[in-house]
């Protein structure tokens, strides 16, 4: 995101960022070789698929790295983050809900949503729909427009969602369309709420729950047994008679 096509900020940092860059020509060294318009990168936990490419980012150049508490705690536990030297990467240790300003006319504020430790980081019996700092949401804010982010949520609870109303646009954690998807593709024995990812249908899904907020409503973090990322399926015909788009690689969105 950017507020004025020179200061850059990247929410998570996929495995495939290099290639997401180089797709990118705004993103391209400008002035010298290693030059980078990443002002900053802002993590919403430190699941490996948000974290894993802080490591094509290892190139000194300065950037801020911002995240709640866990989520750094979590990357200082894993030696290889130090990469990143703390002489150019300078570590912002967000609290809940404080305004961190990016450039003029951006600012981000971190919240917590119901989630869980990271998958390298679970116990044998782990804690899920805890609400203590280790799954995030981000309120951008461009001028008098709001953006909320959340890719990954256990439960969308009324104190939630009443924070959620606040936007003018939401992306959310889309990542099963059932709770037994990936189970019944064969693919995995657990379930998207055992992995921390409230379902799009059924009882308590996130669709009826979106359909009280006033928001432009988006699926991002679609798992690829999803459904509703084939064009023409009854499950995307469902999502999309209820106003919910399904977003895709390279989509703009201007505030």
């Amino acid at each position: 995101m950017t507020a004025d096509g020179d200061a850059w900020v990247i929410v998570n940092a996929s495995p495939d960022l290099r290639e997401q860059l180089r797709a990118l020509p705004d993103l391209w060294p400008r002035m010298q070789p290693r030059h980078s318009p990443i002002a900053a990168v802002v993590l919403t936990s430190a699941e490996v698929d948000h974290v894993a490419g802080l490591l094509h980012l290892r190139e000194r150049q300065p950037f801020r790295l911002i995240a709640l508490g866990p989520v750094h705690a979590a990357l200082d536990q894993n030696a290889i983050f130090g990469v990143l030297g703390g002489d150019v990467v300078a570590r912002v240790v967000a609290r809940e809900r404080e305004t961190v300003t990016i450039a003029p006319d951006l600012s981000i504020e971190l919240l917590t949503v119901p989630g869980k430790a990271p998958l390298f980081l679970e116990t044998v019996d782990p804690a899920i729909g805890v609400e203590s700092g280790e799954t995030a949401g981000v309120m951008i804010r461009a001028g008098a427009s709001t953006l909320a982010y959340v890719p990954g949520c256990a439960e969308l609870t009324p104190a939630l969602l009443e924070e959620l109303s606040e936007a003018d646009v939401l992306l959310f954690d889309g990542t099963l369309f059932t709770d037994d998807e990936m189970i019944a593709a064969g693919v995995g024995p657990k379930t998207g709420r055992r992995m921390g990812h409230i379902p799009i249908s059924g009882p308590h899904g996130s669709l009826e729950a979106l359909g009280t907020l006033r928001a432009r409503k988006l699926y991002v973090h679609l798992n690829n047994t999803n459904p509703i990322l084939i064009e023409g399926s009854a499950e995307r015909d469902m999502v999309e008679s209820q106003g919910v788009e399904i977003a895709h690689d390279g989509m703009e969105i201007v505030l």
